[in-house]
C-alpha cells in the first residue's frame, strides 16, 4: 500500500477532531441537531484551516445512517465511502479545472435525479471563486431554489472574487488562521502517536512556519519526519525548512539597540554562512521589531503574538529598556532596507549598510524631555521632580497692584505664604488705600476683588522678558509673532508662517504660555493662534484657560485672603502661581 501522508492521514472523521473553528462547528452541529441546515453553505479563508474536511464532515452527517444527527457513525455504507472517496452520492468538484457554464449546465441536469444510495445529493466545489461570471449565473436559480434532495457547499480562499448575487443566497462561514498554541499542541500529539521524538521548541518553529495553517504544518512535520526517523532536533528543523534559530534575532535586537555595530556584523555572518536566504532573514528581523513595538505599547502583547512563553519574556525584557520612538526609528530603517533589498543586486551589502545606519542612529529622546532639559541647562539648575506642586505665592499691597494670575492653592499654602512675610505686608499697606466692597460697586461679600491688568500691546516685550526668565526657549519664538492684541477675552497672537508657532501649539506648551499670559497681563483671556490668511487656532487652549481663571476666582474668594485684606485694610496685588 503506497504511504498516505500526515495530512490525510490525520484529517478530522468527526467534528470533535477539528482543530481549532470552534464557533463554525458549533454552529454546524446545532444546524445539523435542530434541522436547520441551509442549503447551499460557503466555507471561506486561507488555506488549510478545514473548509473541504467541514464540507465532507457535514456530507457524511447529512447521509449517516446510524449516529446521532451531529455524530457521524463512520462504519455505515454511507460514511465509509465517503471516507474512501467513492461515494456516488457526493460530487467533489474542482472549480479551477471545470469552471466554464457548460459543466454548470451538466452538474444543473445531474441534480435533476435522486440520489442513488443515501438521503441527499452533495455537490461541493472547491475554489468556487475559480468560476466565469457565465458559470456564476447560471447557477442564480438553482441556488435559490435547489430540489429538496441537493445541497450545495463551496470552498474558496478568495471570497472577495465571488458575486455578491451568489453570496446572498449562501450561508457564510468564515474559518479563522488556527491559533499558534492550538497548532502546537495538535503537532505534538501527532508526533507521540507517530513515536517521534521532537522537542518542544522545534514544535513551535514548526508552528510559526505553518502560519495558522494546519495542512501546512503536516506537511513540514512530515518532511521533518523522513529526515530525522525517531527523533529530531531543534538544528534538524532549522536545516530542513532553513530557518534561523530565533534567538539570533533576539541576539541580533540586543546589538543593535547598543549601538554595537561589530556584534551586528558577526551575527550576520554566522547566519548568512549557515546558508539563510537573506530576504526572509530581513523580513523576520523586521517581524521581530515589530513584537517588540507591540510589547511596548500593549499591555497583553500575546493576544497579537503567536510566540512562546519564553521569547516572549525576552521580548518584553528588551523591549522594556529602550523607548517607543526608538523602537519605531529602528522598525522604520529595516523596513525602507528590506524594500531596497526586493531590487537590489546585491541584498547583503545592503542589509549591511542598514546595520550601520541603525547603529549610528541610537536612542530617540522625545521633543518634550529635551526641552525640559534645556531649560534645566541654561538655568543651571536641576528641572523638579516630576509630582511636586509648582510655588505659589499671594502678595497683597496697597500700592499699584503687581499682576498675576490666582490659581487655587491648599490652605496650608495660603497660611504659610502670609506666616513667612509678615513684616514685608505691614510695610506695604496703608490704610488710605483700602478699597471696600462698596467703593468697587460689589454688592456680594464674597465677590473677588482682582487687580486691574496691563494693556497687551505696551507691555508686550516686557511679557517677553517675563516669558524668557520663566521658559528661556519659548522667548525667540514668541518674537517670531508678528502681532499680539486683546481682542475682547482673547490673546490673539499672529504669525506669518504656521511653522513658527508649531512648538507653541503643542498641548503643554499652549498650557504654560496660558498660564504666563494670565499672570502676567490680569485679563480674563486665552491665548489663541492666528497664521496670515488662515482662521484663528485655540488649540483646547480655551478649556486651560477657563480652568485656570476659575481657580483664579475662588483663590480671591478664599476666606482667608478676604479677611487678611480686612485686617491689612489692602487689596489683592499679585498671586503668583508661576515657577519664579
Amino acid at each position: 500500500m503506497s504511504y498516505l501522508v500526515l495530512a490525510r492521514k490525520w484529517r478530522p472523521q468527526n467534528f470533535d477532531e477539528v482543530v481549532g473553528q470552534q464557533a463554525v462547528v458549533r454552529t454546524l452541529r446545532n444546524a445539523l441537531t435542530r434541522n436547520r441546515v441551509a442549503h447551499a453553505m460557503l466555507f471561506s479563508g486561507v488555506r488549510g484551516v478545514g473548509k473541504t474536511t467541514l464540507a465532507r464532515l457535514m456530507a457524511k452527517a447529512l447521509n449517516c445512517q446510524q449516529g446521532e444527527p451531529d455524530v457521524p457513525c463512520n462504519q455505515c455504507e454511507s460514511c465509509t465511502e465517503i471516507m474512501a472517496g467513492n461515494a456516488m452520492d457526493l460530487h467533489e468538484i474542482d472549480g479551477a479545472s471545470n469552471r466554464g457554464i457548460q459543466e454548470i449546465r451538466e452538474l444543473k441536469e445531474n441534480i435533476r435525479f435522486f440520489p442513488a444510495k443515501g438521503r441527499y445529493k452533495i455537490i461541493i466545489i472547491d475554489e468556487v471563486h475559480m468560476l466565469t461570471t457565465e458559470a456564476f449565473n447560471a447557477l442564480l436559480k438553482t441556488l435559490e431554489e435547489p430540489p429538496a434532495h441537493v445541497y450545495f457547499m463551496f470552498a474558496t480562499t478568495e471570497l472577495h472574487k465571488i458575486p455578491i448575487t451568489i453570496l446572498s443566497r449562501c450561508q457564510r462561514y468564515e474559518l479563522k488562521r488556527v491559533p499558534f498554541a492550538e497548532l502546537v499542541v495538535f503537532f505534538a500529539r501527532i508526533a507521540g502517536a507517530e513515536k517521534v521524538a521532537i522537542s518542544q521548541r522545534a514544535l513551535e518553529m514548526i508552528g510559526r512556519e505553518a502560519e495558522g495553517s494546519v495542512r501546512d504544518g503536516l506537511s513540514l512535520l512530515d518532511q521533518l519526519f523522513s529526515f530525522g526517523g525517531a527523533e529530531i532536533s531543534d538544528g534538524d528543523v532549522a536545516e530542513v525548512l532553513g530557518l534561523v534559530d530565533r534567538r539570533i534575532y533576539e541576539n541580533l535586537a540586543r546589538a543593535l539597540l547598543a549601538a554595537d555595530l561589530a556584534g551586528c556584523l558577526d551575527i550576520f555572518e554566522q547566519s548568512h554562512a549557515a546558508g539563510m536566504d537573506l530576504k526572509r532573514f530581513a523580513n523576520d528581523l523586521l517581524g521581530f521589531f515589530r513584537a517588540l513595538l507591540i510589547a511596548k505599547v500593549k499591555a497583553r502583547p500575546e493576544e497579537l503574538l503567536d510566540l512562546s512563553d519564553q521569547e516572549l519574556s525576552a521580548i518584553k525584557d528588551i523591549a522594556a529598556s529602550v523607548s517607543q520612538e526608538t523602537l519605531y526609528q529602528y522598525f522604520s530603517l529595516l523596513l525602507k532596507g528590506s524594500e531596497e533589498m526586493q531590487y537590489s543586486s546585491r541584498p547583503r551589502l545592503v542589509l549591511e549598510m542598514v546595520f550601520v545606519r541603525a547603529t549610528q542612529a541610537g536612542q530617540i529622546v522625545p521633543a518634550a524631555t529635551l526641552l525640559e532639559r534645556l531649560d534645566g541647562l541654561l538655568a543651571g539648575t536641576v528641572p523638579l521632580l516630576q509630582g511636586v506642586g509648582r510655588p505659589v505665592s499671594l502678595a497683597i499691597s496697597t500700592a499699584e497692584p503687581e499682576p498675576s494670575v490666582p490659581r487655587a492653592i491648599p490652605r496650608s499654602s495660603i497660611d504659610s505664604s502670609f506666616g513667612t512675610l509678615p513684616e514685608q505686608k505691614k510695610n506695604e499697606i496703608a490704610p488710605e488705600s483700602t478699597v471696600s466692597q462698596e467703593q468697587s460697586g460689589q454688592s456680594s461679600p464674597s465677590a473677588a476683588v482682582l487687580p486691574a491688568g496691563r494693556e497687551v500691546k505696551r507691555h508686550w516685550e516686557a511679557f517677553v522678558g517675563y516669558v524668557k526668565e520663566r521658559k528661556r526657549w519659548m522667548a525667540p519664538v514668541l518674537q517670531l509673532c508678528a502681532s499680539a492684541r486683546d481682542e475682547g477675552g482673547e490673546l490673539v497672537l499672529k504669525f506669518d508662517d504656521p511653522s513658527d508657532c508649531k512648538l507653541l501649539q503643542e498641548h503643554d506648551n499652549l498650557k504654560l504660555l496660558q498660564a504666563f499670559a494670565l499672570d502676567f497681563f490680569q485679563h480674563d483671556f486665552r491665548v489663541v493662534f492666528k497664521v496670515r490668511g488662515a482662521q484663528a487656532i485655540d488649540d483646547g487652549g480655551g478649556d486651560e484657560a477657563e480652568s485656570l481663571l476659575a481657580e483664579r476666582r475662588v483663590l480671591a474668594n478664599d476666606p482667608m485672603v478676604q479677611m487678611t485684606t480686612e485686617i491689612f485694610g489692602g487689596q489683592v496685588g499679585s498671586i503668583r502661581t508661576g515657577s519664579r
